[in-house]
């Protein structure tokens, strides 16, 4: 008897069974869909480490071996790292593989795709004997991915970036593989090495890499597509730059198991901490829905990111168009992807929260609703844009801003939102290290476009043009200049010369330290004199820390004294500054250029053996802000005070209208300006100054740089620098030496925190006394407060073209003076009594103007006594 066949709903019920168990295997990992995890230079089979396992690149086990060396290089080992830093992986750098010469890692995927490629340097191998540490190129599958990379000895937070410690590097990138094989090449310099700690190369899901992204600047937002694939000049990729988790701290790589992506916390980038609150809801957060705009998944960004936001505050932003922004520093050459995330956490309607988002002061997005692109309350999500700003060589600054949208019945916007976000930077050209036409510096490419004949010879004439120009500037320097200065000094130069017979090192014998100057010029054309390191260290009892009077973003500054006897201050470069070459050069081009009363004189300069030092003539009173606050020094009288603001003023007045395109400082601050024993005012720090606007354009494209507090904010939004940033950079001044604070002081209550709107608020209201330097005990005059705060709230208007020229500036504070000088007079001349000092009287301003022209043609000699060109403007009415 035939059995029966089984109902048709049972065989259904099994097919179904079937299907399923086999969806579910396929999609459990296997072997080779695990990130592959290199432990390098050791022999180790299964070192746990973050609670993964990586595997020795001298092992390897039978028939698990997914990848091969193309040379064995050499194994450097180190003691186990105990820097807590390191943290999990530590065990991972006590070794790593070194290459003399040229070799490849050559990686077997299990799939095509998009994966994570990290790279792991410890700065602990960086000055390996044998020059381990070395400069080197990395390329992966033909991208290259570091030029001439070189681990810093010292990783401080501006070059380590995501993933990266205090004695860590992690270089990150995704990758698109389009076969299963990844070749890593690592291509020493001659004569170097290269070395590289761990690897790990993670296979990513679709859903968390780009696809259509916004265009930043584009009219209507535009989208388009975005593809890993590259540029059509080579093979692409792109480089995470930054990964930050706003306002909730950091998130470790074990706090987002499935591809270890580690959240650095936003303090360090935002650039005003009270622009915006910290906000927090750990409860039902979810994923938007993959047809809602931007739907994540764990791939995307773990549900910790989005638990926290940073919500707008109304108040202390530098523009209420921008309320909150974060700043970072970025490669220029590169258009970056920009990755913000989102998940709304305090309301439950659309509507309630819209908001613009600006990137490279650009607009990127408006009438930003998060709750109506998620599709309801905590539900996270992303957003992709894509700007070209920073592709400038100049521009190394990206700026994130979010500002308040006005409501059409024009009552208060709603606040912004932000959870966190990425940036990348985009390969161009197949090059990830840097701009591939940029040449020379660590980091620098060296990869030259042809040039056809045309090019050729169009070189060849503007080379023959320099060369001209440059032979001609010798001739001045060396032969017309020295010979000029003979003439007119041969009988003092030939006394000097048998009083000073040519120069020998000085050695430390005597109590206080020398300095001997060693008589040539430098070989740019550069005035002052060119010091030997010997005679600087000579100068300085070999840099002796008892002799630091000073220390700032360069370095170190010591107190010297030349042969004669005369004081100098030695201001040495510090490798791990926040400046470098750029900011020495300028310096010296700057102050050879340079010569007036109210500014500091360079006397010489030292950049041998790798140094940067410049010597300057010594500032006995140090610096105005430390007659301010902050030290026991006695406080300053109102007429000093008057007086070194005239000095400063005079001297940025000489900037701006010395030369054809005139100079912007860009670092107008207190500390900028020093004194001397006379309490004479001398404007300093030139390292960041740029050349004024040409005489067709009104202002000078380039990327924001000064220092917080002092930022006019129309060149910090629009990155358009005009001497008018001077001009409001001064007005923060004249209100610190009014007040005697310090311009953001965090520990006060919040409506004191910023010194400019604290102060405008009480001088709006006729409460000048409330805010005046308590230590003045009353010796000033009113009438000359008044005047000085009303040209100091002028400075600080919003629009550069409200406010006064410095001109102008000095020509008010000159009557201040007037003013307190005409009420110290009348309170011991009895028919002066009653009597004030009005600006609006004719002769008394005809006098003010004629004096500062006497003054400023006074200022304005140069070494030889010639005059130098200045223009005196006459004021516009305040």
């Amino acid at each position: 008897m035939r059995p029966s066949s089984p109902p048709p709903h049972l065989l259904l019920l099994i097919l179904v069974v079937v299907v399923v168990l086999d969806t579910a295997r396929a999609a459990q990992p296997t072997q080779h869909q695990q990130p592959l995890l290199i432990n390098c230079g050791s022999d180790s089979s299964a070192l746990v480490v973050d609670g993964r396992t990586w595997v020795g690149d001298s092992s390897h086990p039978s028939g698990a071996a997914r990848f091969t060396l193309t040379s064995p290089g050499a194994v450097a080992a180190a003691p186990k790292p105990t820097s807590p830093e390191e943290g999990a992986y530590a065990a991972l750098y006590a070794t790593a593989r070194v290459f003399n010469a040229s070799a490849s890692y050559r990686l077997t995927v299990a799939a095509a795709g998009s994966h994570f490629l990290r790279l792991h340097f410890s700065q602990r191998f960086a000055d390996l004997s044998g020059g381990g540490g070395g400069v080197f190129d990395v390329t992966a599958n033909g991208l290259r991915l570091l030029s001439r990379f070189s681990v810093p000895a010292e990783v401080s937070w501006t070059n380590a970036r995501t993933n990266s410690t205090a004695s860590v590097v992690v270089k990150e990138y995704l990758l698109n593989l389009t076969s299963k094989l990844l070749e890593l090449e690592l291509a020493p310099d001659a004569g170097a090495s290269a070395f590289v700690n761990a690897l790990e190369l993670v296979p990513v899901t679709a859903s968390s890499v780009f696809g259509s992204v916004n265009k930043v600047g584009g009219v209507g937002g535009v989208k388009g597509p975005f593809s890993l694939g590259g540029d059509g000049g080579g093979a692409g990729g792109v480089e995470t730059m930054y990964r930050v988790c706003v306002g909730g701290g950091k998130i470790e790589g074990k706090e987002d198991p499935m591809l270890w992506r580690r959240w650095d916390a936003d303090d360090r980038y935002i650039f005003a901490a009270t622009a915006a609150h910290s906000i927090r809801n750990t409860s039902a957060i979810s994923y938007a829905s993959p047809a809602a705009a931007g739907g994540d998944d764990p791939a995307s960004a773990p549900l910790r990111l989005y638990e926290t936001a940073r919500v707008t505050e109304e108040t202390f932003v530098v523009d209420k168009k921008f309320n909150v922004s974060w700043r970072f520093g970025v490669d220029p050459g590169f258009d970056y992807l920009v990755r913000l995330h989102f998940c709304e956490l305090e309301y439950g309607q659309p509507e309630q929260r819209k908001f613009k988002i600006y990137i490279n002061g650009k607009t990127a997005a408006e009438n930003y609703d998060v709750f109506a692109r998620a599709g309801g309350k905590n539900k996270a999500f992303h957003e992709d844009f894509l700007d070209d700003a920073a592709a400038s060589p100049e521009t190394d600054t990206l700026w994130v801003q979010l500002g308040s949208e006005a409501s059409a019945t024009g009552t208060a916007a709603s606040d912004a939102l932000l959870n966190g976000m990425e940036i990348f930077k985009v390969s161009r050209n197949g090059n990830l290290g840097h701009p591939a036409l940029r040449i020379g510096g660590v980091g620098g490419g060296v990869v030259k476009p042809k040039r056809s004949p045309k090019w050729v010879l169009i070189g060849a004439v503007a080379g023959l043009v320099i060369f001209v120009s440059v032979a001609g500037a010798v001739y001045l320097c060396v032969v017309h200049l020295p010979r000029r200065r003979r003439n007119n000094t041969s009988s003092s130069a030939n006394n000097k010369t048998k009083d000073n017979p040519p120069m020998a090192l000085v050695t430390n014998t005597r109590s206080s330290p020398t300095l001997r100057a060693a008589g040539t010029f430098g070989g740019s054309c550069r005035m002052g004199r060119q010091f030997s390191v010997a005679e600087i260290k000579a100068a300085t009892m070999n840099f002796d820390e008892s002799l630091v009077i000073g220390v700032g973003g360069f370095g170190k500054v010591y107190k010297g004294e030349t042969e004669n006897g005369t004081p100098v201050a030695i201001k040495r470069g510090h490798a791990q500054s926040q400046q470098g070459a750029k900011e020495f050069e300028t310096e010296i081009e700057m102050l050879s250029r340079l010569r007036h009363r109210h500014l500091v004189s360079l006397i010489g300069y030292c950049d041998e053996q790798n140094e940067m030092i410049l010597v300057y003539e010594h500032m006995a009173n140090g610096t105005l802000r430390s007659h301010l606050y902050g030290s026991d020094l006695p406080a300053l009288t109102w007429k000093q005070r008057l007086e070194i603001c005239i000095g400063a003023a005079r001297g940025l007045h000489y900037l701006h209208t010395g030369l054809e395109r005139g100079i912007i400082h860009r670092d107008v601050k207190t500390t900028n300006i020093l004194l001397d024993d006379n309490f004479v005012a001398k404007m300093a720090d030139f390292g960041i100054s740029k050349d004024g606007p040409p005489l067709d354009h009104t202002h000078v494209s380039t990327a924001v740089k000064g220092s917080f507090g002092y930022l006019d904010p129309e060149y910090f939004m629009r990155q358009q620098l005009t001497q008018s940033s001077d001009v409001y950079s001064f007005g923060v001044v004249l209100l610190e030496v009014l007040c005697a604070r310090p311009v953001i002081n965090p520990t006060l209550p919040r409506d004191q925190i910023n010194l400019p709107e604290w102060a405008l608020k009480w001088k709006r209201q006729s409460l000048l006394e409330a805010i005046v330097d308590p230590r003045l005990d009353g010796n000033y005059t009113l009438d000359s407060v008044r005047q000085f705060s009303e040209i100091a709230e002028k400075c600080l208007a919003d629009e550069g073209r409200s406010r006064p020229s410095m001109g102008e500036v000095l020509w008010h504070l000159e009557g201040a003076l007037q003013l307190h000088q005409a009420h110290l007079q009348s309170a011991v001349t009895d028919d002066l009594s009653g009597r004030q000092l009005k600006l609006s009287d004719a002769s008394t301003s005809m006098r003010c103007i004629e004096e500062v022209e006497e003054s400023a043609r006074a200022d304005c000699q140069n070494t030889d006594g010639e005059a130098v060109g200045i223009k005196i403007e006459v004021p516009r009415a305040v």
